[in-house]
């Protein structure tokens, strides 16, 4: 079973602190390890994206920064396990690391299972 895991959080909260990047990139060589991690990264902000809508049968393109958003999506891993809590022991273990170094942030992680078209 494949999941993904989206983290959101204020877009102005400033740069994450270095001991959070650590835990971080710790967790991603256990998840590696484990052999569960397919892919994460981190997203750059609103500013530099962009927003196609399709409403009323036309499509509008709006260039970030989004106002009016509180949070968004700050970056995101794809696992590959075996059940649906394995996907959440990796969030929460993810969670954890905000949590411990990271003191005052606030925010969530979403997990979504990912299908293929061989799930179809």
């Amino acid at each position: 079973m494949r999941f993904m895991t989206m983290v959101k959080g204020p877009e102005n909260a400033g740069p994450p602190p270095q001991a959070l990047m650590e835990a971080i990139a710790e967790l991603g060589r256990e998840a590696t390890k484990a052999g569960v991690l397919v892919e994460s990264g981190g997203l750059g902000p609103s500013a530099l994206g962009a927003r196609i809508r399709l409403s009323g049968g036309k499509l509008s393109f709006t260039d970030g920064p989004f106002s009016g958003t509180k949070e968004l999506i700050g970056g995101y891993a794809v696992y590959e396990v075996k059940s649906r809590e394995e996907a959440l022991e990796w969030a929460r273990r993810f969670m954890e690391a905000h949590r411990e170094t990271w003191p005052g942030w606030e925010g969530e992680t979403e997990i979504r299972q990912v299908f293929t078209p061989d799930d179809v």
